[in-house]
């Protein structure tokens, strides 16, 4: 048996949102590998006296990666947590991971991601969404002309912005969203919109709904999504 990964979302910050099978996956696991406040979410659920943690951060991520693969041995288990569900927002990592370990021994397991609580708390369904992620480190050039175009085309848009506390010049926050759709023509005066900050935290979550105009100028936490609300009801009556 070759070395086994588990990548894990562990849902949006409240542990009632951590699945069965991911609870599963957590105590199975010799190795867990993840940043800090990931793991938090779920260090009720650790053995410290049988397992090795390991917290990392961007810079050291590739290097700690590296070094707890060498260090496996056959019929080991690591597991990565993600915050969310592990299939969105997270593919430049899970790319990466992949890399290392070989795609025949990684198990990706999917988390409750704050874009579907997002989603039940506005009462826009995903189905009549268009959802993109800022949260990438690669040129998001693309990802704005997407985002002009389905505002313009009336979609709903569930997003998750871009924070860059170290360059601030690449933020893309929920300001600045604003911002560039009235640059480009958009009347944001007229378009409904949500933020969701630190979501399933009972003590801290926090909404905001307003218009895309309301935003200007406004800070939120790093830890929000965004929902623009062009939702049209329709009923299975009027098919």
């Amino acid at each position: 048996m070759s070395k086994k990964l588990f990548v894990v979302g562990v849902g949006p910050g409240n542990n009632k949102y951590i699945t069965d099978i991911a609870r599963e996956k957590i105590q199975l696991s010799n190795y867990i590998v993840g940043y800090k406040y990931t793991l938090k979410i779920i260090e009720h659920l650790f053995d410290k006296n049988n397992q090795c943690i390991y917290e990392v951060n961007m810079k050291n991520q590739e290097a700690t990666y590296q070094n707890i693969y060498k260090k496996m041995r056959d019929g080991e288990f690591c597991l990565i947590p993600f915050t969310g569900d592990v299939n969105f927002s997270e593919s430049e990592v899970v790319d990466r991971l992949l890399e290392i370990f070989g795609d025949e021994n990684v198990e990706i397991i999917p988390g409750i991601s704050s874009i579907q609580i997002a989603s039940s708390k506005s009462r826009v369904p995903i189905d009549k969404s268009h959802i993109i992620s800022f949260h990438v480190t690669s040129d998001i050039k693309l990802k704005k002309i997407e985002l002009i175009k389905a505002v313009l085309d009336r979609k709903n848009v569930i997003l998750v912005p871009r924070p860059w506390p170290n360059n601030l010049s690449k933020n893309f926050m929920q300001s600045d969203i604003a911002f560039y759709l009235k640059s480009n023509g958009i009347k944001t005066s007229e378009i409904d919109v949500w933020v969701f900050e630190y979501l399933t935290d009972s003590e801290k979550e926090r909404i905001f709904r307003g218009k895309l105009s309301d935003l200007e100028n406004k800070k939120f936490s790093d830890l929000s999504v965004m929902v623009i609300d062009q939702n049209n009801r329709q009923t299975y009556l009027e098919v």
